[in-house]
């Protein structure tokens, strides 16, 4: 079940992200203090975010040792 749900989440993700791309095809740009990024689709800005966070998640639980939420350990 857990495995289900482990594929079930980014193919959500995925679809919803093609969904969003597809309605907002105008490009946007992001500026943070005094530096501007290149005009880039919404899409392609939320699917980059997305797998940032992703990361990020993955790098945090990494370093801290832990376990995803309702996952457990087998003794060794």
């Amino acid at each position: 079940m857990i495995r289900l749900m482990l594929a079930l989440v980014p193919a959500l993700w995925v679809v919803a992200i093609a969904i969003i791309a597809v309605q907002n095809a105008t490009p946007v740009s992001i500026q943070l203090l005094n530096l501007q990024s290149i005009a880039i689709p919404f899409g392609v800005l939320l699917a980059f975010c997305v797998a940032a966070g992703m990361l990020a998640a993955a790098l945090v639980l990494l370093v801290l040792g832990g376990t995803p939420a309702g996952v457990t350990r087998r003794p060794r």
